[in-house]
């Protein structure tokens, strides 16, 4: 057994034309393997300049590179020589012992900055640890003892480490290394005996044919098709994210150097995960192989797609291009992606975005560019834009500055005393008297002014803050409404990050129980996003949280992709229709038809039925006479203060009967 451990970390000595063969091969994949390592350490280093001390995030760093640049010199001036075979075994020997060293070297610089910085830094770290060891396992493809060492020194400590952070994330990242690993020893065991093999055959042929121009021409086909496949998705055929990643960085530095245009796109699938959801996972394999057609077929050969991961795309734009005609031939993907699906008993129907960058003075590297599109991918996806195009534009860097501006607010402020509630009444849609109070939340900080939750919400949440705000508010909430008389309700909106961490519900438990405020009068309201994100987790936090007494809300219905399906299996107490129905249904059919639909269903599925954003007297009428049970808007009260509850309760404009 110790032998059999032996001879896979050691080069084999035995056998002169596999040396030879492993030599050839490995001369060519070299420049390659540098060139993923230096550029992903520093794309590591340069996210921790200013945050480690700099002998970590430059000295050493610069110390690795110039390594890997004098051993990728020497292996290029030697590329075009042909070894013996000692002098092969000399070589290998010498680089299997090396990969040993330079493994440890980067382990242990890249774990020593996790202590610095912040999630975002601790993740790029598992990330850069993840993408670089899998790059290089297959440059090494061929020399399966220094790619044995390499898994060795580098996945065992990964899992180790980010195992013992007890993040479940990290946990969850270190588990799926290991199981990569897994896979990938099987592959390289199966794809260096098949190399082995190859050169046993070819030996017995050149021995019969005398032909040792052929040995070359096979190895270097089996090193092409490696590589290929190295760059493929399996699924649908299309580039795959390596090779996206590796031609992005090429293209950057010859638009950089030439100074010619360079646009990239990334595109997401809307409303595909119901589709998984609803048919399985299978089904949703034909569907992105489907989408994978279609983007060829429109594409041509102007754009290149690439599936980065899931339903995650990318497109690398021709130069010639202008922007008018990317919008065009994006606004025709997007029709083609629209058109049904054919499925199992029926036809899926889903959408893209896309978010398109420009290469710009503002984009210094290649991750930048790349940023900047998912930016606008993001931006197209939260508002109007889902299922259109974007490019990156003046107002969505504006935008960034901002959110950071808020994020380094929302970190150093004391949200304590800046963060604070305002009240907005839902009352009963026969006679106007209140039922109770949704709880707003409210930001005044002294450095930034008055900020929308609009803003600070979603920056929070990006950030890894929501959690720490969700308890603050409610903690606030809770008492403030501990003051007003029974069975006066309090509604309390909670984020997609509250349910789908299991982690974070023990926090919102403990606060309840421990405010004396009775949990039978407390709303806890959830969006069709955290429903989505994880429906099994979120699930199972609801029933922990009704075992409480608590009643569940579903906010803003209509607004996402949720099915009805997924809304029959929650235990829901009340469907909040979105302000967005409502608006002019007194004039608009459509938006009558749609109110009166999901009344009906709320009836159906014995729920009441909350609508909200009714600012006008004529929207009033209309939804009284389709039966809505509960309202809420601007025609019966603004979001009021504390201190102004007491005052709406007694007067007498609180009654709109």
């Amino acid at each position: 057994m110790l032998d059999v451990v032996r001879s896979w970390f050691s080069v084999p000595r035995d056998n002169p034309e596999l040396l030879r063969a492993q030599y050839a091969a490995f001369s060519k994949q070299v420049p390659l393997l540098y060139t993923i390592l230096v550029i992903n350490t520093w794309g590591l280093a340069t996210t921790h300049i200013g945050l480690a001390p700099d002998w970590l995030a430059i000295l050493l760093p610069t110390a690795l590179t110039l390594v890997c640049i004098i051993r990728c010199i020497s292996w290029w001036r030697s590329r075009s020589y042909v070894p013996s075979s000692g002098e092969a075994y000399q070589a290998l020997t010498r680089t299997n012992r090396l990969t040993a060293i330079l493994g440890v070297m980067f382990v242990a610089w890249s774990l020593s900055l996790y202590s610095y910085g912040n999630a975002y830094t601790q993740s790029h770290i598992a990330f850069f640890m993840g993408i670089t060891v899998v790059s290089c396992i297959f440059c090494l493809m061929h020399l399966r003892a220094a790619a044995l060492s390499l898994m060795v020194l580098v996945n065992v400590p990964f899992v180790l480490f980010f195992s013992a952070t007890g993040n479940p994330t990290f946990i969850a990242t270190s588990i799926n290394v290991a199981l990569v690993s897994v896979a990938m020893l099987i592959i390289l065991n199966i794809s260096y005996r098949d190399f082995t093999h190859l050169i046993a055959s070819r030996k017995a042929l050149l021995q019969k044919q005398g032909e040792l121009e052929q040995k070359q021409v096979e190895t270097q086909a089996l090193s092409d098709e490696n590589f290929r496949l190295a760059n493929l998705d399996a699924l649908t055929d299309l580039p795959n994210r390596r090779s996206f990643f590796f031609n992005l960085e090429q293209s950057f530095a010859k638009a950089r150097e030439t100074d010619t245009p360079l646009v990239l796109g990334i595109l997401d699938l809307d409303g595909f995960k119901p589709v998984n959801d609803a048919y399985g996972h299978g089904v949703g394999d034909l569907v992105l192989v489907e989408v994978a057609q279609r983007l060829r077929d429109v594409c041509g050969s102007d754009i290149t797609p690439y599936r980065l991961a899931g339903d995650e795309f990318a497109l690398m734009v021709g130069t010639h291009l202008t922007e008018d005609v990317i919008l065009e031939k994006a606004d025709r993907i997007c029709a083609l992606l629209r058109m049904p699906y054919p499925v199992t008993n029926g036809t899926a129907q889903i959408s893209a975005s896309i978010g398109f960058s420009a290469l710009s003075p503002q984009c210094r590297t290649a991750h930048d560019l790349f940023e900047q599109a998912d930016y606008a991918l993001y931006d197209a996806k939260r508002g109007s834009g889902r299922g259109k195009a974007h490019f990156f534009s003046a107002a969505h860097q504006s935008a960034i500055l901002q959110n950071i501006a808020i994020e380094h607010a929302l970190i150093n402020g004391n949200l304590e005393d800046e963060l604070y509630l305002e009240f907005q009444p839902i009352v009963e849609a026969g006679n106007g008297l209140p039922m109770g109070f949704e709880a707003l939340a409210r930001w005044r900080s002294p450095t930034l002014g008055q900020i929308s939750p609009g803003l600070f919400i979603p920056v929070a949440e990006r950030a890894g803050l929501i959690s720490k705000l969700t308890r603050l508010l409610l903690t606030k909430a809770l008492h403030q409404a501990g003051a007003w008389p029974a069975p006066l309700r309090l509604s309390f909106n909670l984020s997609v990050h509250d349910l789908s961490i299991a982690d974070g519900l023990l926090p919102l438990i403990s606060i309840i129980t421990a405010s004396g405020f009775d949990p039978r009068r407390l709303d806890l309201e959830i969006t069709e996003t955290a429903m989505m994100r994880d429906f099994a987790q979120v699930t199972q936090a609801i029933d922990t949280l009704k075992s409480l007494g608590v009643g569940i809300s579903l906010d803003d219905f209509g607004t996402g992709y949720s099915s009805l399906t997924q809304v029959h299996r929650l235990p829901l107490d009340k469907i909040k229709i979105d302000r967005s129905f409502v608006v002019d249904i007194d004039k608009n059919p459509a938006s009558h038809k749609i109110v009166k639909s999901l009344v009906a269903l709320c009836r159906d599925m014995d729920l009441s039925c909350v609508v909200e954003g009714v600012e006008t007297e004529e929207e009033l009428k209309v939804l009284r006479e389709l039966g809505c049970d509960l309202i809420q808007g601007f025609y019966f009260a603004r979001p009021l203060s504390v201190d102004s509850i007491a005052g709406f309760l007694a007067g007498p404009e609180r009654i709109r009967a």
